[in-house]
C-alpha cells in the first residue's frame, strides 16, 4: 500500500477561553446543531439567540473558569494528550490526530492537513463510548461534509461504539478499582453518571439509553458491586432520561447514604460536565443535603489505561491497512 494512514480522534468541544464572548461563538455553535437540539429552526434560532446567549455565556463562562487548565479546556487538554500518547504507541505508520466536533480544532481543518500530510486512509475515531445521534453521528457528519468538499478524498473507516467492549470495560474496572482503593473511606454506593438526552430521542430510536444500561451492567458485574445509573445535565423543558444525577445525590443521605463516589464512563476525558457539574455542585448539594463524603472517580483521560484501549480498539478497525 502507499500513503500514510491517519486516525483522527474526535471530541466534542469546547470554548476557546473561558470568557463569555468565547463561550458565546462555542454555544452558538454547538446549541444551532440540529442533531443537538430537534426544534425547527424558525421556533429555535430567536429562543436560542434571544435569552440562551444573552444570559448563558457569562454563567457558563464562570463554571469555565473554575476548571480551566494552562493548556486549555480540559476536554482539549486530555484529549491532546491522548493523541500524542497514541501517536507514540502507534509508531511511524500511522499519523495520530485529535479534532473538536465545535470549536477548535475543526474536523474540516484537521482532515484537510492530514490529507495535506499524505493520509491516504483515515480512521475516524469519536471518543464516545455509546452512540448517540447528538454526539457520534454529528461528528461524523462533519466529517463527511469537510470531505465533500474535498476533490481527492481518502479512504474512510469510522470506530464503532464501544460501549460493551471487552477492553472498555477492563479499563473502566481497573480505573474504578485504582481511584477506589485510594480513598480513606469506603462508598456506600457507587454512581454511573451519564450525559442525559431529551426521552423523545429514546422514542425515536436512538440506542443511547440501552447502551449506558449494558455498559453499567458489564461494568457492576466487573466490580462485583451495585453500580446504580442516574442522567445529567438536563437542558430546557422537555423531559429527560432518568432518573437525574442532582436529584438522586440530594435525596441518598435521607435513605441512609451517607458517602457517595461518582463515575462518568460516558466520557472519555474529564470537562466541564464531569469537574463543574458533578466534582463540585454534585458534590456540594450532596453534603448541603446530609452527606458526608463525596467524590467524583477521573475519567480514562490519557491514563495508560485509556492508551491500551484506544491502541486495541484502533488496531482492530485498522486491520487490513497496516502491515502488522
Amino acid at each position: 500500500m502507499t500513503g500514510k494512514i491517519g486516525v483522527l480522534l474526535i471530541n466534542l468541544g469546547t470554548p476557546d477561553g473561558p470568557d463569555p464572548a468565547s463561550v458565546r461563538r462555542y454555544l452558538a455553535e454547538f446549541l444551532s446543531d440540529r442533531r443537538v437540539v430537534e426544534i425547527p429552526s424558525l421556533i429555535w434560532q430567536p429562543i436560542l439567540r434571544g435569552p440562551i446567549l444573552l444570559t448563558r455565556p457569562r454563567k457558563s463562562a464562570h463554571a469555565y473558569r473554575q476548571v480551566w487548565m494552562e493548556g486549555g479546556s480540559p476536554l482539549a487538554v486530555y484529549t491532546r494528550d491522548t493523541a500524542l500518547a497514541l501517536q507514540l504507541r502507534m509508531g511511524a505508520e500511522v499519523s495520530v490526530d485529535w479534532a473538536m466536533r465545535y470549536g477548535n480544532p475543526s474536523i474540516g481543518h484537521r482532515l484537510t492537513a492530514m490529507v495535506q500530510a499524505g493520509c491516504e486512509r483515515i480512521l475516524l475515531a469519536p471518543l464516545y463510548p455509546q452512540y448517540c445521534a447528538a454526539t457520534t453521528a454529528t461528528a461524523l457528519d462533519a466529517a463527511y461534509a469537510a470531505l465533500a468538499k474535498m476533490r481527492a478524498q481518502p479512504a474512510i473507516r469510522t470506530l464503532p461504539p464501544y460501549y460493551a467492549d471487552a477492553a472498555y470495560v477492563e479499563a473502566l474496572r481497573a480505573s474504578t478499582e485504582a481511584q477506589l482503593a485510594a480513598l480513606d473511606f469506603e462508598p456506600d454506593l457507587l454512581i454511573a453518571s451519564f450525559h442525559g438526552m431529551p426521552e423523545r430521542t429514546r422514542a425515536l430510536g436512538d440506542p443511547y439509553y440501552a447502551q449506558c444500561l449494558e455498559t453499567a451492567r458489564l461494568l457492576e458485574q466487573a466490580l462485583e458491586r451495585e453500580v446504580r445509573v442516574t442522567f445529567q445535565s438536563r437542558f430546557g423543558r422537555a423531559k429527560w432520561l432518568g432518573p437525574a444525577t442532582d436529584e438522586v445525590l440530594k435525596g441518598l443521605p435521607s435513605s441512609g447514604v451517607r458517602s457517595v463516589a461518582v463515575l462518568t464512563p460516558g466520557f472519555s476525558a474529564d470537562c466541564l460536565e464531569t469537574l463543574e457539574e458533578i466534582a463540585i455542585r454534585g458534590k456540594e448539594e450532596f453534603i448541603s443535603s446530609g452527606g458526608h463524603k463525596f467524590v467524583h472517580l477521573s475519567c480514562l483521560n490519557a491514563s495508560m489505561g485509556a492508551i491500551n484501549l484506544y491502541e486495541e480498539l484502533a488496531g482492530r478497525e485498522l486491520t487490513g491497512w497496516l502491515a502488522t
